[in-house]
């Protein structure tokens, strides 16, 4: 973020602050991120994203670029996003996605992983599935679908919601790793969120195998 509002405000000479969609772990990568930002300069929306992109360093860079209504705002706006996690299953790290994909050594009930989510699909009290102890914030959230995919040597889990708790995708995903080594049933995922104990759920997967895939808006 202060990247990106330094080069803004450079470019157009004025100062820029960005509104993100939300913040993401430490370690987690986003490939949907979605931002706006007020200025009154006159932006070339042809030549504005190359030119930024040429001045960001590798690891960030603009996909598109529209004007949005003034009473817009990227995090409040927002009715629901998706995230991925991806997990090696094949028993031998990938050399070249070893920083966006978890590897886990391990044979995975796939359909039971599929059963366990339909648990946690609509409204429910997720504070098993967070390490926030804010007790401000709400812990009610919906889940709309998980999807997981799987390929010859990794899965992808997808997971769409009208928000997300504090490490509550990678609790999620590795509470879902759990019931498909078999060490928990499909069915006590709903025991695990009545309980309201975090010590109930699976593991927080690491950071590294998250992206946040999209931001869906009206």
């Amino acid at each position: 973020q202060e990247i990106l509002e330094n080069i803004f405000s450079n470019y157009l000479h004025s100062s820029i602050e960005l509104n993100a969609s939300g913040r993401t772990d430490a370690g987690v990568h986003a490939i949907g991120q979605m931002a706006n930002f007020k200025t009154n300069s006159n932006i070339n929306l042809h030549t504005f994203v190359g030119e930024i992109n040429n001045l960001l360093p590798e690891t960030i860079k603009i996909n598109n670029i529209k004007i949005v209504d003034n009473n817009f705002h990227a995090r409040l706006n927002a009715v629901s996003k998706t995230y991925r996690y991806s997990i090696s299953i094949d028993g031998k790290p990938n050399v070249f996605k070893r920083k966006y994909i978890y590897s886990y050594n391990n044979t995975l009930d796939i359909n039971a992983m599929k059963k366990a989510a339909e648990y946690l699909l609509g409204e429910h009290d997720f504070v098993a599935f967070t390490n926030s102890k804010n007790p401000k914030i709400s812990t009610i959230r919906t889940i709309n679908h998980i999807t997981i995919n799987e390929h010859i040597d990794y899965i992808e889990i997808f997971i769409n919601g009208n928000g997300f708790l504090y490490n509550m995708v990678r609790i999620i995903c590795g509470t879902l790793l759990l019931v498909g080594i078999h060490k928990i049933e499909p069915n006590d995922i709903s025991s695990i969120i009545t309980s309201r104990d975090r010590k109930k759920a699976g593991p927080m997967l690491p950071p590294h195998g998250l992206c946040l895939w999209k931001v869906n808006y009206d």
